[in-house]
């Protein structure tokens, strides 16, 4: 199964919208919120900046990027129509930040309109990330800000023990929902051949313990996965989500992801 958000905007719309109540859910967590401002911090803001995030989901990012210090517009584009609408609907009153449908590789911005592109969790989901790191340079002013963060999905886990039995889920998920799981790790070389100056590649853990949370429905996710390429049955998905809900019921829930940012410069002429 390929990573199906590399074609979101074929994929039912009913599937897209559970999408993008995950994808809320994930920006509400306090420690992915940390985790956004860490690397967001690093980034020197023009007086009047002109922001771009491309592959924007539901504009979870794009908010707090309207809302930035120096910032003076925002604009989120994604190939979803459907995640678009809901960016839009979560939007409102926000005068300084505006959608657009459209693909991250072939951008319809002229070249160096945006002081600062920002993908958030959106490389690792294109099968050529050459070709969007291409159109960032384009769509940079000479001295900007390009932001990567992703995560290094190879690291992935809830196991709580050797051959844990909810491991299954996560590998499904991986190959479900990610291109390039290892994609993090080639980050500093993928900017350099850009043409980008880049920065320290740098590392943010990701931890829930106790209770369940985002990485909860990487289970439910991956479950939905294994029985939709007929590894296992009705049954047996039911019950590794019932497994991972016990788990959050008694309190011994564990998962884990790193995830990592870099940034990095268009140089100067």
């Amino acid at each position: 199964m390929a990573d199906l958000y590399a074609t979101i905007d074929t994929v039912n719309p009913e599937v897209q919208q559970r999408l993008a109540e995950v994808l809320e859910m994930r920006a509400a967590d306090a420690r992915q919120r940390e985790m956004l401002e860490a690397y967001l911090s690093g980034i020197d803001f023009p007086k009047d900046a002109r922001v771009l995030e491309i592959g924007c989901g539901t504009g979870c990012v794009t908010r707090t990027l309207a809302r930035w210090p120096g910032v003076a517009a925002a604009l989120g584009i994604d190939p979803s129509a459907v995640f678009i609408a809901k960016a839009k609907a979560l939007a409102e009153g926000i005068a300084n930040l505006c959608f657009e449908t459209g693909d991250g590789c072939k951008l319809q911005q002229a070249d160096g309109c945006f002081d600062v592109v920002v993908m958030h969790t959106t490389l690792c989901h294109v099968p050529e990330p050459a070709r969007m790191l291409a159109e960032a340079w384009r769509v940079l002013r000479s001295g900007g800000w390009l932001a990567v963060f992703d995560g290094d999905y190879a690291t992935a886990t809830v196991a709580t023990a050797a051959a844990d039995p909810l491991e299954p889920c996560i590998e499904a998920f991986r190959g479900g929902f990610v291109h390039d799981p290892w994609l993090v790790r080639r980050l500093p070389e993928l900017l350099r051949g850009g043409g980008f100056e880049p920065g320290r590649l740098r590392s943010h853990g990701y931890v829930e313990a106790g209770e369940g949370g985002y990485l909860l429905t990487w289970v439910d996710r991956g479950a939905d996965v294994l029985l939709q390429q007929g590894r296992i049955g009705a049954a047996q998905a039911e019950a590794f989500k019932a497994e991972a809900r016990r788990r959050c019921d008694q309190r011994r829930w564990f998962g884990h992801i790193a995830f990592a940012s870099i940034l990095g410069r268009k140089p100067a002429e």
